[in-house]
């Protein structure tokens, strides 16, 4: 850590350069002997990737910023504080500590969290920001949080682990034996610690291959914000032999998306289907990845289109977990029919359909955008069809 880069001058410049272009400002330079203009460029990147993910790191002016790949790494505010909403306790430990953000919102609901983060140098930036931040229950260790472990006689009512994919497992099936730390050759550690471990993945990793790597899951969460999932959480629980329950969580800044089910629901049950009636409803991206798609039509009162277009009606409009539309017209598609509708702006979606969007939009000459929506998709009579909708937002 370069202190000087926390003096009131250096803190300024950083400021007032936010948006500046930082390949003009390194030929440039900068007009201070202490901070090289390669750190002063590295802050301006890091916070400027902070602004929204991380507001309360933005808008403290003495927080120190890592690389700013630590700032793309890290969990976002909001999703660091659903984390504190689904598990509870009085002692954690973070094994995979990184910028710190995860650890910050635990602090808040544990009596004490120990933060451990091999790189020495992000370890103390995460320590000195958790002074300036008033975080006074957490424990910056630098070190590996396995090997702490291994060494280790304390016990956590939780252990929170947030494993990065190697990097020579590009283009690979993504198994949480090719991350780092490998979490399922060293269960047994961490189960000589906690008898609760709640895991954090990225939403690349397929649900059905972490269960086959893990053991005791009780509860996997799907968490998107705006309609992008963001990351996957798994609450593992010593010696749990019950059915695991999929909960999903769509985050937005007004009335968030759940919808929870049991995966032997979803195993068991077969779609109820129908043709497109008064209502067509999208699911959001969480649910979409969850893989809940035939139990969506037993929980809740609508049918399904088509066994994969993942797509539902209704006659009755209902709160749905997912975009809504009115359906105003239902067609064959048939290319002559189709271009007798005359639109020529619509949103258009294709959901188990051959053509893409974007060839549908050159050959009908339908341009991005207006009131109008289009799904191209199959019906349960394995039809091409055409559903021209409005979409309808419920308050």
């Amino acid at each position: 850590m370069n202190l000087a880069i926390l003096e009131d001058d250096v803190q300024e410049f950083i400021t007032n350069n936010l948006k500046s272009d930082v390949t003009a400002l390194i030929l440039k330079g900068v007009p201070f002997k202490k901070v090289s203009v390669q750190e002063v460029v590295e802050q301006i990147e890091a916070k400027l990737k902070s602004e929204k993910k991380l507001p309360t790191w933005f808008l403290n002016p003495k927080i120190y910023f890592p690389n700013k790949l630590n700032i793309e790494q890290t969990s976002s505010e909001l999703t660091a504080d659903y984390k504190t909403q689904i598990i509870d306790g009085s002692t954690l430990i973070d094994l995979t500590g990184g910028f710190g953000v995860d650890a910050h919102a635990f602090a808040k609901h544990f009596d004490h969290v120990t933060h451990c983060e091999w790189n020495t140098d992000l370890s103390a930036i995460v320590s000195y920001n958790f002074e300036v931040l008033k975080v006074l229950n957490c424990e910056c260790i630098a070190v590996d949080g396995i090997a702490y472990l291994q060494t280790s006689t304390k016990s956590f009512d939780w252990i929170y682990v947030d494993p990065s994919r190697r990097h020579d497992s590009k283009g690979k099936v993504f198994f949480l034996k090719d991350c780092l730390p490998n979490v399922p050759e060293h269960l047994n550690v961490l189960w000589s610690h906690t008898n609760n471990i709640l895991i954090k993945t990225s939403p690349l990793l397929d649900i059905t291959v972490g269960l086959n790597e893990l053991e005791f899951v009780k509860t996997v969460h799907v968490v998107a914000v705006n309609n992008e999932v963001k990351e996957l959480l798994w609450i593992l629980e010593q010696g749990f032999q019950g059915e695991v329950e999929i909960k999903t969580m769509n985050l937005k800044s007004s009335n968030s998306e759940q919808f929870d089910f049991l995966i032997h629901e979803e195993t068991s049950k077969d779609a109820v289907y129908s043709p497109p009636l008064s209502y067509l409803y999208e699911p959001n991206a969480a649910i979409l990845k969850s893989g809940g798609f035939s139990i969506l039509t037993h929980l809740l009162p609508v049918t399904k289109l088509h066994k994969h277009s993942h797509l539902y009606t209704s006659d009755n409009l209902i709160d749905f977990p997912g975009r809504i539309f009115q359906i105003l017209n239902v067609l064959p598609y048939n290319k002559k029919l189709i271009k007798t509708l005359d639109i020529d702006k619509a949103n258009i979606t294709t959901r188990n359909f051959p053509e893409t969007v974007q060839a549908l939009r050159k050959h009908f000459k339908i341009k991005d955008g207006g009131t109008k929506y289009l799904f191209f998709t199959t019906n349960e009579e394995n039809e091409k069809i055409v559903i021209v909708c409005k979409k309808v937002d419920l308050i």
